[in-house]
């Protein structure tokens, strides 16, 4: 692998870098193969942390065999651990971007609005363990368990159901193409772009505009050639599909005429899957990441091969730790379970935790051995764990560190993984509809006022287009007793 200086790597490869290695782990890979690939689709999802929300019996019910048949092909090509691979992560520490409804595929012909199979990301103060949910969305509001997310309706910017390469393991092939790597012709604009910064070199796939605004605007049946992309800093820019020259090359051009905000936002977005390059590509080419540490299906469809690069060795009993201690040097390594200085003997040991707990200085192995208990070597690395919810991975290398036995101290280690078990709890609340909001939010000035959902207890929220037809029908009834009445 090739060797770089940090500040010559841009900051979105450093990102990916840390994603590729700690966010989808070779263990969940495996797992989730395993269990796919005999039929288990819902084994599959639990390994790659993903909570079903979905009563195949209810959606029979509601809408008969066919779309359960359909709904039920689907889940058995689905590869969660790919689709996990692919999902959208935000800057700097490539988290999942939370509170994300993500479109996998649309079922046309039951009832008026679409089901669509969704992915969804919880909120920020709420995404402890990295967990993703599986669900049929009806265009229904509040129905079931998406009835707390902050937006339940499937996100067009982020919309997979165009792109089903990225979580359909049957259709996983197809990534080089669909990237530009191979059996694709490039189209290029016929005109330059009004962003000199939207280039292939910075990471949007312009190359591949065309055919993908074809395949969009295909799949939403208009018949316009106008489509909008949102380039950086929030704006959409408007093009439109021009007719292919001689060799047959699809190809684009910014539109001559300026449309009104509300004409753009009714175009259809390419989405952020078409509008940008795959980052494993940019990885693997600039020598950041091996190929052996890709996807399996990924490496496959990109046609690379190589071996993972092995992991440096844990300390383990014939792999100690050297520390001076009392003009010699002493080892520390893992006997039964526990870190331990090994050229003392227990009694010794004991004598000195004693002096420790009565205020003594303690022995330099001693230091070494609760400084590793606080701060361990491999802190950060563990820390990058936890942020992408591999926890089993985490406590594997706090084992390999310190021992199975180990007792934690206070200090840095102890204080994340607390911090987690509280985003777990934080996370499970949410999901059971215990807290619907961040705690804290919409509390009064002094902070003891309650909070119920997103309002304070005892204030009458305004009416606007997001209440329920009930309420609104309530407040505006003229036969409500008007309590200032009887101030």
């Amino acid at each position: 692998m090739a060797h770089h200086h940090a500040n010559d790597i841009p900051a979105h490869l450093l990102m990916w870098r840390r994603v590729r290695e700690y966010a989808v782990p070779p263990s969940m890979i495996e797992t989730a193969t395993a269990r796919r690939e005999v039929g288990d689709w819902a084994g599959a999802c639990a390994a790659a942390r993903i909570d079903v929300d979905l009563d195949l019996r209810a959606v029979r019910d509601r809408h008969g065999t066919e779309l359960v048949t359909r709904l039920r092909a689907d889940l058995r090509r689905l590869a969660p651990d790919l689709l996990r691979w692919h999902m959208p992560r935000i800057a700097p520490d490539g988290r999942l971007r939370p509170g994300l409804t993500t479109s996998l595929a649309g079922y046309r012909g039951f009832g008026p609005a679409t089901p669509q199979l969704v992915i969804r990301t919880p909120p920020a103060w709420a995404d402890g363990g990295q967990r993703m949910s599986l669900a049929l969305w009806e265009g229904r509001p509040g129905d079931g368990a998406c009835r707390h997310h902050p937006h339940p309706h499937p996100d067009r910017r982020f919309r997979l159901d165009l792109h089903r390469h990225l979580w359909d393991a049957s259709l996983s092939g197809e990534l080089a193409w669909r990237c530009g790597v191979r059996g694709a012709l490039p189209a290029t604009p016929r005109s330059i772009l009004p962003d000199r910064s939207v280039r292939p070199s910075s990471g949007w796939a312009v190359t591949r505009w065309a055919a993908e605004a074809e395949l969009l605007i295909r799949a939403e049946g208009r018949f316009s050639p106008a489509f909008a992309v949102r380039l950086g800093g929030g704006g959409h820019t408007v093009f439109e599909l021009v007719a292919p020259d001689v060799s047959h090359v699809p190809a684009f051009r910014p539109t001559r005429a300026v449309l009104p905000p509300q004409e753009i936002a009714a175009l259809p977005l390419l989405p952020e899957a078409a509008a940008r390059t795959l980052p494993d590509l940019a990885l693997v080419r600039a020598g950041l990441v091996a190929p052996g540490r890709l996807h399996p299906l990924v490496a496959s469809a990109l046609g690379v091969s190589g071996h993972a690069p092995v992991d440096g060795p844990m300390p383990g009993p014939d792999d100690p730790h050297r520390v001076e201690c009392r003009d010699e040097i002493h080892r520390i390594a893992l006997r039964e379970g526990v870190l331990t200085a090994v050229d003392h003997d227990p009694e010794q040991l004991r004598r000195e935790n004693l002096l420790v707990a009565l205020g003594g200085p303690p022995l330099p192995c001693l230091r070494a051995i609760a400084a590793a208990h606080r701060e361990p070597e491999a802190l950060a690395a563990v820390r990058e764990r936890l942020g992408h919810g591999d926890i089993a991975g985490a406590l594997t290398v706090i084992e390999g560190l310190l021992g199975p036995r180990a007792i934690l101290r206070d200090g840095p280690l102890r204080d994340e993984l607390r911090s987690v078990a509280a985003r777990l709890v934080e996370h499970g609340l949410f999901r059971s509809g215990l807290a619907a909001a961040p705690p804290g939010h919409g509390a009064a000035k002094d902070g003891n006022a309650p909070v119920v959902g997103h309002t304070l207890a005892g204030h009458r929220p305004r009416l606007d287009r997001r209440t329920d037809r009930a309420t609104r029908a309530k407040r505006n009834s003229r036969s409500r007793p008007r309590t200032g009445l009887f101030h």
